[in-house]
Formats: structure tokens, C-alpha cells, sequence
């Protein structure tokens, strides 16, 4: 491992910049269209509530691996021309927000329902009453499976690797294929993403106990 590490750290280093970075990205837009989604299928509105119910259980339902290969061979073919890296953060970003929908639905619909009402009660249009009063409730209530869904998109950005999107994993394949020892390379790329996984596991822990008591 050590050898892998000495004779291979620059590829390393951007394999795991990649999915650093590849991450982020999906998980900052992930989190904004699973809300969206997650407040069609709450709202007082029959069409939006089909609209959001549809996205959610078709993509949820579609491998990853469906549905970042449609964003690396159908969308070029027939739309825009985008790279592996591209392909796979959109695919990852759809992918993950269908969970994060339905994750933000049920927070949003463990609040009582008394809240929205006194909120409208109080001259708060539907929106506002939202936004200022449910919404941050919600997400209190869904810290712990929201940071286990940011984990899994970490782990899930490996998925990069199949389509050339130059992350962790495939540099980890083309040091294995290269060095022909299978096992060490994959170890190395085990621990960066342990790297990548573990601060960011006792972050949400953190947030939640913070979280808990200042809900006490």
C-alpha cells in the first residue's frame, strides 16, 4: 500500500479531487431538487402532487448505473455533447434527489399540521408558512437519514468510474491494472474514501446532538 501510495500520489490526489468535487456539486443541487420535489408531493395541488410522486418513484426505482449511462451516451447523442465527469455528477444528482424527496416529505409531514394553520392564521400566505415555519422543523427532524444519504452519495460517486469520469475509483482501477496488485490498490482507495466518509459522519452527529439540544 505503501508503495501504491509513494509511486502513485499525484493520481491519487486528483482522483480524489474529483470526487470531492463531483460530490459536493451533486449533493448541493441534490438537496435543492429533492425539496422541490419533496414540497410538490405535500402541496394542496392534485397535478404537482402526481408530478413529484412520478419523479420520485421512476428515478428511486432506475439503477444508478441506468440512469448516469443515459446522461453519457443518450444525452450527447441527441442533445449536448458533455464528458464521463459531467454525465455521472447529473446522473448522481437525479439519482440522489429522488431519496432526498422522499426523506424531506416525511419531515415535512411530521410536523403537525397545526403548525401551518396558525401560521395562516397569522396573515402567512402558504409559501412564507412554508418556508419560516414548516421547512425548518423538517429538516431538524431529518438530519440523521439526510446525512446518510449525503454518505451514500459520496460512495455512490464511484459510479464515475464507468463512465471515464476520472474519480477515485477508476484512478484505483487503472493503478490495479497497471501494477497488477489488485488488493493493495483497493485498499488505498478504500481508506481515501474513508477519508471522505467518516469526517463527514461525525459532522452529522455532531449537528444532530447540537440539533437535540437546542431543541431541549
Amino acid at each position: 500500500m505503501i508503495n501504491i501510495v509513494s509511486s502513485h500520489s499525484s493520481e491519487l490526489l486528483s482522483g480524489l479531487g474529483q470526487t470531492v468535487l463531483c460530490s459536493l456539486i451533486a449533493l448541493f443541487f441534490s438537496l435543492i431538487i429533492g425539496s422541490m420535489f419533496a414540497i410538490f408531493e405535500v402541496l394542496p395541488n392534485k397535478i404537482l402532487q402526481t408530478i413529484g410522486r412520478i419523479y420520485v418513484e421512476v428515478v428511486r426505482n432506475i439503477p444508478l448505473l441506468v440512469v448516469t449511462m443515459f446522461f453519457y451516451i443518450v444525452i450527447p447523442q441527441y442533445v449536448v455533447s458533455i464528458d464521463g465527469f459531467v454525465a455521472g455528477t447529473i446522473g448522481l444528482t437525479i439519482y440522489t434527489s429522488a431519496f432526498i424527496a422522499e426523506t424531506v416529505r416525511a419531515g415535512i409531514q411530521s410536523v403537525s399540521g397545526g403548525q401551518m394553520e396558525a401560521a395562516r392564521s397569522n396573515g402567512m400566505s402558504y409559501w412564507q408558512s412554508m418556508r419560516y415555519i414548516v421547512l425548518p422543523q423538517a429538516f431538524k427532524i431529518v438530519i440523521p437519514p439526510l446525512g446518510n444519504q449525503f454518505i451514500n452519495l459520496v460512495k455512490n460517486s464511484s459510479v464515475l468510474a464507468f463512465v471515464a469520469g476520472f474519480d477515485l475509483m477508476y484512478v484505483g482501477n487503472d493503478i490495479a491494472s497497471t501494477t497488477f496488485d489488485t488488493i493493495n490498490s483497493y485498499l488505498v482507495v478504500g481508506v481515501m474514501y474513508l477519508i471522505i466518509t467518516m469526517p463527514l459522519s461525525y459532522y452529522m452527529r455532531y449537528l444532530e446532538k447540537r440539533t437535540n439540544r437546542g431543541a431541549a
